[in-house]
């Protein structure tokens, strides 16, 4: 079977293309493939940096709420994983169980943690010496910092996590840097409520509050991919 490989200018892989099922590599190019997950097939899609700016990291991202149009193509995400990448990360975004080609059905955050974990095994198979980040928006946020518990990772960014929807205090902060970005006009995600959870804290991510920008940041998407880079440089390997 034939990898989907995303067309000129990093497009969509035309959708009747065949998907390879649990690739034994990672791919070398923009690539469309199926994962096998608890819930059944997970629908993928990997990336690689430029030749001669790869780092030894391995981005996994998250994207919102299934019920609310969330989707591994949405913009914030995609932004995320430019971010990344052109740091010289190789990345994987995945559609949760429910959502586009993957199967299953939305879980409220718990199966969908499965499922993040279920693409986390599989990278740390066909890459066992990278090291780990995750990433996620809203919804994918929670997914994140939930799985985030039990996996090996070196940097997890959560973008308007929903700390009022969700049970954030009921998850152990890990034991790595973490960024947590919220707009400061959020009219979804409430930044008061953020920033009284972190400071609950005892272990307390790095908050960046964006001026001036809404739940989705629409029209500042430079201004989030530029301060993504900005505040993960350092911890690039």
């Amino acid at each position: 079977m034939v990898a989907c490989q995303a067309e000129e200018g990093r497009g969509l892989p035309p959708k009747d293309c065949l998907r390879v099922l649990n690739p034994e590599k990672f791919p070398t190019e923009a690539t469309e493939f199926v994962l096998t997950g608890p819930a059944g097939r997970l629908e993928c899609l990997a990336d690689v940096p430029e030749p001669g700016s790869e780092r030894n990291a391995t981005a996994v991202l998250c994207h919102p709420h299934p019920r609310n149009g969330g989707t591994m193509r949405n913009k914030v995400v995609t932004i995320m994983e430019r971010a990344l990448r052109e740091m010289g990360l190789a990345t994987v975004r995945f559609n949760f169980r429910g959502v586009g080609e993957s199967e299953g059905e939305y879980d409220g955050g718990i199966g969908e943690t499965e499922d993040l974990k279920a693409v986390v095994e599989w990278v740390l198979r066909v890459r066992p010496d990278t090291e780990l980040w995750l990433g996620g928006f809203s919804f994918g946020a929670y997914v994140t910092v939930r799985a985030a518990q039990d996996l090996p990772v070196r940097q997890l960014i959560t973008i308007a996590p929903p700390v009022e929807r969700y049970g954030f205090r009921d998850c152990v902060p890990p034991n790595c840097p973490w960024l947590v970005v919220q707009g400061d006009e959020d009219d979804v995600i409430s930044p008061n409520a953020v920033t009284d959870w972190i400071n609950s804290l005892d272990q307390k991510p790095e908050l960046v509050l964006m001026e001036g920008t809404g739940h989705f940041f629409h029209r500042r998407m430079m201004d989030l991919r530029g301060l993504i880079k900005n505040h993960v440089q350092s911890r690039l390997p």
